[in-house]
């Protein structure tokens, strides 16, 4: 597997394009890690539409919002599948409360590392174990620490070959495809949400704001990653 090369065969191709190579390439091998946020479900209607018995999983971390529940319920039932659901492991859970609490992750940097850790870096790294390549909704325009990432890459963090088939787009054109193929969606995006993760670590941002600054809003910029899309 080339990067390089591949990078530049799909320089100038669709999204699902994209996909539909990984997919013949790898089958099964390849998996949409979906946050259930609009990005993902672009590409869970793209995928499915390629291949209903594609792989794609989410991961609970249990501090999600009611609305996160209601469109993984909508997604499972538009397209007659249950989406594999990834859970933390309770002892590590039970462990994290002990140590810094319901809420710790607010006092410091390295306690929302830690929490992140428990509950989203060790069951993704369950998801990734038996895969060689993973699909991901990450866009260039999202954030600072994603202006640089091409189409394709290896990740050696989780030892797989990282496809970004939307890195390019822009948040227009999802929501153009969203509305033209009635996918469902979050309905906080309507909410001033453009992006959402757990429920304690997410609020609306207002018009102007940095798209990704109600992620972690308490942190600076560079700092805004979970480890799950890490250089």
């Amino acid at each position: 597997m080339n990067v390089e090369e591949l990078n530049k065969q799909f320089q100038e191709s669709k999204a699902e394009d994209v996909i539909a190579y990984f997919l013949k390439e790898y089958g099964q091998e390849a998996a949409l890690s979906s946050s259930l946020g609009a990005e993902d479900q672009v590409l869970t209607d793209m995928i499915f539409k390629n291949d209903k018995s594609s792989n794609i999983f989410t991961l609970d971390t249990g501090r999600l919002h009611p609305e996160t529940y209601n469109v993984m319920d909508e997604t499972n039932l538009k397209y007659n599948v249950k989406l594999n659901v990834f859970f933390p492991k309770n002892e590590m859970i039970e462990k994290l409360y002990e140590t810094q609490g319901v809420n710790g992750h607010f006092e410091s940097i390295d306690n929302r590392k830690n929490c992140c850790g428990i509950r989203k870096m060790e069951p993704l790294k369950r998801a990734l174990k038996p895969l060689k390549v993973w699909f991901t909704g990450l866009r260039a325009a999202q954030s600072v620490t994603r202006t640089d990432m091409p189409i394709v890459e290896f990740d050696e963090n989780f030892d797989v070959i990282k496809v970004n088939p939307l890195i390019n787009w822009r948040e227009e054109d999802v929501w153009e495809y969203i509305n033209d193929n009635n996918v469902p969606y979050n309905k906080l995006h309507k909410q001033g949400y453009p992006s959402i993760g757990c429920a304690p670590c997410t609020r609306p941002v207002k018009a102007g704001e940095d798209i990704r600054s109600g992620r972690w809003w308490w942190e600076n910029p560079e700092h805004k990653e979970c480890g799950l899309h890490a250089k």
